[in-house]
């Protein structure tokens, strides 16, 4: 029976519009056993990507509205299930494994659970979520590696910050797990940045606006790249990645899938005239895109995610990132819901 619910919460997941696909070893399985309780799995295995009441769902699982407004709020808590309260009602949804569920485990992470979703990942589960488009998340360029007057406006990170009202700065759940699995990393761990429009009292993880601008420069300064959510509205956090760590470029550099982050609309490219072949553009460039050429150094083009830390990182002035042009750039969708649709789409998923 216990089984049965964690399959069955598995295939909920899976129905979402980021997907968490089954493997043949049902390694799946034993992830979400780590996480979730039977009662958590079965009543989370009920949910949907779609707000519903606490009536509604309680009338589903069989539950008393009382019970399941408790038992939902838990699911919240753990960051299994998503709510919005609106009118005086709480509306509840199944929260995707990633982004989401899996990130909220942050606390409660040992190297058990971080070694079953390496494996997960390995099994095919890296490719079922970050191979379908759009993709989760995109890269925005290093602030100081563009012109604001040509940067795109939903790539303008500061300028959408500075209209925040609360910031929190947490540690990369991505490096926490690498160094679980015995892979520290070189980069500090704590500097996942998210931040919402409304006034949050302050707790453990919350930083001033100016904190929080300030840690952005400083992981441009030391080199990582950028990620935020792929919608050109409704952005919350942004991720500063490493190629050895970040799932969602490890897409790249470790399970082959080229389009596991949406690059940004800019290309880098270096002047040999200005090029000392130093390779510290090489060094700070987290997807191999750069390689040495007769003493200096090209950027491939194909490769290429459009960070700018290769841009930042120069001290002879060789690299420039420019925009590409109008009918190269391919914009994200507008919002999340407009990505869930897209998603969905081209999953072969309905809306429902």
């Amino acid at each position: 029976m216990a089984q049965d619910v964690y399959a069955r919460l598995a295939d909920a997941l899976d129905r979402l519009p980021n997907g968490f696909p089954r493997t043949e070893s049902g390694v799946e399985l034993a992830v979400l056993r780590k996480i979730a309780t039977p009662e958590e799995a079965d009543l989370a295995s009920r949910l949907s990507g779609t707000l519903e009441p606490t009536d509604a769902i309680a009338a589903r699982a069989g539950l008393a509205p009382a019970e399941a407004r408790r038992a939902l709020m838990g699911l919240v808590r753990k960051g299994m299930a998503w709510f919005e309260r609106e009118g005086g009602v709480n509306r509840f949804r199944l929260a995707p494994f990633i982004v989401g569920l899996y990130e909220a485990q942050l606390d409660v992470l040992d190297e058990e659970l971080a070694r079953l979703v390496e494996e997960y990942f390995a099994q095919g589960g890296a490719a079922g979520i970050m191979g379908p488009e759009p993709a989760l998340h995109r890269v925005i360029p290093a602030q100081t590696a563009v012109e604001h007057e040509w940067v795109l406006p939903y790539d303008d990170v500061r300028a959408i910050m500075e209209g925040a009202k609360s910031f929190f700065v947490r540690d990369c759940i991505c490096r926490t797990e690498q160094a679980l699995v015995g892979n520290p990393c070189r980069f500090p761990v704590h500097n996942c940045l998210s931040f919402t429009w409304r006034e949050v009292p302050p707790g453990p993880e919350s930083v001033t606006k100016e904190e929080a601008l300030a840690l952005l420069e400083e992981t441009e300064r030391i080199g990582l790249v950028h990620t935020v959510s792929n919608v050109a509205e409704g952005i919350g956090y942004v991720c500063n990645c490493c190629g050895c760590c970040c799932g969602i470029l490890r897409g790249i550099t470790e399970f082959g899938l080229e389009q596991s982050v949406a690059k940004a609309n800019y290309l880098a490219a270096i002047d040999a005239d200005l090029c000392i072949g130093c390779g510290v553009c090489a060094e700070r460039c987290h997807v191999d895109a750069i390689r040495e050429v007769g003493g200096v150094y090209a950027v491939i083009a194909e490769r290429c995610i459009g960070c700018g830390l290769c841009v930042t990182g120069c001290s002879s002035e060789a690299v420039t990132l420019t925009r590409l042009p109008e009918a190269e750039t391919v914009h994200p969708p507008a919002d999340f819901a407009a990505w869930e649709q897209e998603r969905l789409r081209n999953r072969g998923l309905t809306g429902t």
